[in-house]
């Protein structure tokens, strides 16, 4: 972060978040809040759950130490922090629901379908970033979207911009749940926003809802159940008590937001950019499957799916198949990757064959105690 040099202030910090929060809006965010840097009962929540080992095998989230919760430690100078939301529901969600409900379709969470939101929002933050500037002067800040230790949902709670929900989720009263986050770090002294208060009340339809059970207790999210981290951030076999569970879901799951009440107001993306790309949200499971290497890098360019790499995209897609239909062309698919190079691919397409030739007819098992991951 570089100094901003004295004696260069503006006319009135309260001007100068009006004039942000209007150069957010004009730049396509839903949302601009402020606030300081204390996130003393974050950072207290954050070492329970990593001290009782819910991140399973995401080390980075202990790597930092305190510089996650501690914003001036990771950008020394840090004063404030301007947080910022920007929807991305790109379909209604009836048309979602019809989706996830078709076992012959793969279902993509609904982030990663079109440009990797990453891009989109750094680029924003920073043309925010360039407003104030241009504005005040140069100013030591930094910008941040979901790519350092930064504690995006707290820091955007206490700017007002939601409350953390049930599922972990942020969620703003008149506008769901269903949006992405990004941090301009300034050494700026600015007045905060409040907080808006929690508004769950006794709704557990999240809880309920979860197919993995990973939502453990109000607030309390186990993410070696859930199937986003299990589709996304776990690079090994995918535990076998529960790929029944992840159904049709090949990366990522939005069933919590889906079950989400407070999603009814949630507003469709006005942004081309998180449109679905190469037809991604009406793909069925077999045509993903067919994919090689080059196609997956080909289609997946500029989007947060690449990240997985093509193994685990196989992975996923073969558990998915096999909790689909015994059908001829299902068992096709799969048989065309049994002899595929990667153990991991292999494993996931041998369990997907003997699932579709040896389960029971019902499309999922019940999972009980004995079905906690390891």
């Amino acid at each position: 972060m570089h100094p901003r040099p004295t004696g260069v202030q503006p006319e009135s910090t309260q001007d100068l978040v009006r004039r942000i929060k209007d150069w957010g809006a004009a730049l396509g965010f839903q949302q601009i809040g402020i606030t300081d840097t204390a996130l003393d009962v974050a950072e207290s929540r954050l070492q329970e759950w990593l001290g009782a080992g819910c991140h399973g095998s995401m080390v980075y989230m202990e790597r930092h130490g305190t510089k996650r919760s501690r914003p001036a430690q990771l950008v020394p100078g840090t004063l404030s922090v301007i947080s910022a939301r920007m929807d991305y529901l790109p379909e209604h969600l009836a048309e979602l629901r019809g989706r996830l409900d078709d076992p012959a379709q793969a279902f993509v969470s609904r982030y990663a379908l079109g440009r990797d939101y990453h891009k989109v929002l750094r680029r924003r933050l920073q043309h925010l970033a360039e407003r104030i500037a241009a504005h005040i002067g140069p100013f030591g800040h930094r910008v941040f979207v979901d790519s350092a230790p930064v504690m995006e949902k707290p820091l955007a709670e206490k700017a007002g911009l939601g409350w953390i929900g049930k599922h972990t989720n942020l969620i703003h009263p008149r506008g769901g749940s269903w949006f992405f986050l990004g941090e301009i770090y300034t050494d700026l002294s600015l007045p905060i926003d409040q907080p808006i208060t929690d508004h769950c009340g006794r709704c557990h339809a999240c809880l309920d809802i979860c197919p993995t059970g990973a939502i453990v207790a109000p607030y309390q999210l186990d993410a070696r159940r859930c199937i986003s981290y299990l589709t996304i951030e776990h690079q090994g076999p995918i535990p076998e008590s529960l790929r029944p569970h992840l159904g049709n879901r090949i990366y990522g799951c939005d069933d919590c937001q889906l079950s989400c009440p407070w999603n009814r107001f949630a507003r469709l993306s006005v942004e081309a950019d998180f449109q679905a790309r190469h037809g991604l949200d009406t793909a069925t499971l077999i045509d993903l499957f067919s994919w090689d290497e080059a196609a997956f890098l080909d289609r997946t360019e500029g989007s947060a799916i690449r990240r997985i790499g093509h193994q685990r995209w196989l992975r996923n897609l073969a558990v998915a198949l096999g909790n689909g239909a015994a059908s001829h062309e299902a068992m096709t698919a799969l048989g065309s990757r049994l002899q595929h190079p990667s153990e991991l691919v292999r494993e996931h397409v041998h369990w997907a064959l003997r699932r579709l030739t040896t389960r029971p007819s019902t499309a999922t098992e019940g999972m009980g105690a004995e079905d906690a991951p390891e």
